[in-house]
């Protein structure tokens, strides 16, 4: 399968919510017309990282994801999108660039890769079996 082609396992979803459930733990909630899915158990600081580039807040980001930049800026690379999925009771996140070449980034953190996604205003997709239809009222 190229990067670019469709997966039938995902769906792409947006960010509804963002919140912090304590002092240490961060949530987020995705959505599309018909679909949610919660995701928590990663840090309060990731999850404020994620809701700063939300409100366009871009101006400071954290040192890793500069590092990034700078390697995707030095190799002519694009983080075109991520995917999330569950590996055991963890969420875990595949990273898809393009450029002079294709390179998948595989197994990294789920918060992560959202944060990334929301610095470059790309895709986010969840794997489908972690999705429950929304309520209709």
């Amino acid at each position: 399968m190229k990067i670019d082609d469709v997966d039938p396992d995902y769906e792409t979803v947006k960010i509804d919510q963002i919140g912090i459930i304590d002092s240490h733990t961060g949530a987020v909630v995705f959505k599309d017309e018909s679909v949610e899915f919660t995701m928590s158990g990663f840090s309060s600081e990731v999850a404020n990282i994620i809701y700063n580039f939300l409100e366009e807040k871009r101006d400071d980001p954290p040192t890793i994801y500069r590092l990034i930049e700078q390697i995707c800026e030095e190799n002519e690379l694009f983080l075109v999108k991520v995917k999330i999925y569950e590996s055991g009771d963890i969420f875990r996140a595949n990273l898809y660039f393009t450029g002079k070449k294709d390179l998948v980034f595989r197994n990294f953190r789920a918060s992560d890769a959202i944060a990334l996604a929301t610095y470059y205003s790309i895709p986010i997709l969840v794997r489908k079996s972690m999705l429950k239809e929304i309520q209709k009222k």
